[in-house]
């Protein structure tokens, strides 16, 4: 996720939204980035993307940011940075969290900006869920065990919209990736601890028990 600065909008009219999305597949071809999904909402942007390589996707968005930027400053007569910082991230767990997480699509549903995810014309929901092809879109293997053929896989992809996603699912992902806590069971969680040696979330209440800091407080 990525928000403009002061959260003012970064996009503008079609042209924007256009000139975006290409200087992103520019750079997810450069860097070898699959785009599962996407949406550009307008004063920030959400992705899907494989965590192949933290540098390859750093990259990636230092490239058609910059692109962007320059873009949008000298086609709106302005100056300075559009960005708030830095993009944040979360690790999803795919096989708990994958279809999830593409709730991103409804953003603009959530926004009452269209009644239906199909009337965005802005996101990836079209692509995975009518068919109608983006190229910067890559299909996970997950969204693929949906169906044999395209026109299965498009029509267990729109039930998956049909209801409201849950409230705990809701600000789970929005807690991991505001903080860049791993988004998944505890069993994803304690293996990408083992991997990198980090906390991949937050501590319980009272503190790590595991600490003397903790059990001097105790004592106390």
């Amino acid at each position: 996720m990525q928000r403009g600065n002061n959260r003012e909008p970064c996009f503008y009219d079609e042209a924007d939204y256009k000139a975006y999305l290409s200087f992103l597949k520019d750079a997810a071809d450069k860097y070898q980035v699959d785009i599962h999904a996407f949406v550009l909402m307008t004063n920030h942007v959400h992705m899907l993307a494989p965590p192949v390589n933290d540098q390859r996707i750093g990259r990636m968005m230092q490239a058609q940011g910059r692109k962007y930027v320059q873009y949008f400053n000298y086609t709106h007569s302005r100056t300075g940075t559009l960005w708030e910082g830095r993009y944040k991230s979360t690790l999803v767990d795919s096989e708990t969290y994958l279809l999830t997480v593409c709730y991103i699509e409804l953003n603009p549903v959530r926004a009452e900006m269209v009644e239906h995810a199909s009337e965005y014309p802005w996101s990836s929901y079209r692509h995975n869920a009518l068919g109608r092809m983006i190229q910067l879109i890559r299909p996970h293997s997950i969204y693929q065990q949906l169906g044999k053929t395209a026109e299965e896989r498009q029509k267990h992809y729109r039930l998956l919209f049909r209801g409201r996603m849950p409230e705990q699912d809701l600000s789970a992902i929005r807690e991991a990736t505001n903080k860049a806590w791993v988004l998944g069971n505890d069993r994803f969680k304690a293996e990408i601890e083992a991997k990198t040696g980090r906390r991949a979330r937050p501590l319980g209440r009272g503190g790590d028990r595991k600490s003397e800091k903790f059990h001097v407080m105790k004592d106390q």
